[in-house]
């Protein structure tokens, strides 16, 4: 049976030690297939983001746990799948959020509120940008403090 018979979805992706394409391969290999992928999964509009973020979490975990990925195709195939659930999950938390604040306000009012002004200027700048990562970018706590280490 050839590798692309068998849904990416079929076969469990393990970690266990085995030899294949280094990251950078991969992503040069399947980045097209797995972007066509995204898209029916996400929408086109996101889909190649959907990609680079799965890459990049892999990148990010290091070569030493890419080389225990028994079968890298299927398992950046499970990678774009969970991409897409967590871009999905924190677009509808980010609409939530600001559809309760929209209402019957122009954009740009939560800013020019003076107390909301002046609540922000009593932050030092460091403050200021963990408010701005957790409500903006929707980053977890975990993840605004290693972005701020």
């Amino acid at each position: 049976m050839d590798e692309s018979d068998v849904s990416p979805e079929s076969v469990p992706c393990g970690i266990v030690e085995g030899m294949g394409p280094t990251v950078e391969e991969a992503y040069e290999k399947w980045a097209a297939e797995l972007t066509r992928y995204a898209a029916a999964i996400a929408g086109p509009s996101y889909a190649a983001d959907v990609v680079a973020d799965a890459f990049v979490t892999m990148l990010a975990r290091g070569d030493e746990a890419w080389g225990r990925v028994l079968e890298p195709r299927r398992y950046m195939y499970r990678a774009v799948t969970n991409a897409a659930r967590m871009r999905e999950r924190s677009h509808r938390r980010r609409v939530g959020r600001e559809s309760r604040w929209t209402v019957d306000r122009p954009i740009g009012e939560l800013i020019e509120n003076p107390e909301v002004v002046a609540a922000l200027a009593d932050l030092s700048v460091r403050q200021r940008a963990v408010v701005f990562l957790t409500y903006w970018e929707d980053l977890a706590p975990a993840a605004v403090a290693v972005s701020l280490d």
